[in-house]
C-alpha cells in the first residue's frame, strides 16, 4: 500500500496493454468504479501511456494502472465491456492523443470535428 498522503493513491501498478481488462476486471469484482482514463504522449520514448484511475466509493480507495503502447501504433484494449462509461473517456483519449481501444463500440470522435486529422495533445502538434 502507498502513502497516500504522499501520492494520492493507496494501489498502483504498471502492466503490459494486454493486461488492462484483466486488471479492470479485478477492480470491478471489488467494488471499484472507474474514476478517469488519462493519456501522456512520451515523445522522446516514442511511447504513449494510459493511466486508468480507479477508486473504491465504501473504502475510498484510489488506485491506478498504468500501461504504454509505442507510439506508431498507439493501441489497447477497450475497458468499456467491464466499465460501460470507459466508452467516453476512451473517446476522449482517441481524440486528443490517437490511442486506438481495440473493440470500442463506437470510437467516434467526441470533441474534435468528425473530419479531423489530428490529436491536439500531442507533443509533436502544431496548430
Amino acid at each position: 500500500m502507498l502513502d497516500f498522503s504522499r501520492r494520492g493513491l493507496h494501489w498502483e501498478a504498471v502492466l503490459p496493454a494486454e493486461r488492462v481488462v484483466d486488471a479492470g476486471r479485478w477492480f470491478a469484482e471489488r467494488g471499484f468504479a472507474l474514476d478517469t482514463i488519462t493519456g501522456l504522449d512520451w515523445l522522446a520514448e516514442a511511447q504513449m501511456e494510459v493511466v486508468y484511475d480507479f477508486f473504491h466509493p465504501v473504502h475510498f480507495w484510489r488506485a491506478a494502472v498504468r500501461t504504454r503502447v509505442p507510439r506508431a501504433q498507439p493501441e489497447l484494449p477497450t475497458l468499456s465491456e467491464v466499465f460501460p462509461g470507459a466508452a467516453w473517456h476512451e473517446r476522449e483519449t482517441h481524440d486528443f492523443f490517437g490511442i486506438r481501444f481495440v473493440g470500442h463500440p463506437n470510437l467516434t470522435p467526441l470533441l474534435l470535428p468528425e473530419d479531423a486529422q489530428f490529436h491536439p495533445l500531442r507533443k509533436d502538434f502544431t496548430p
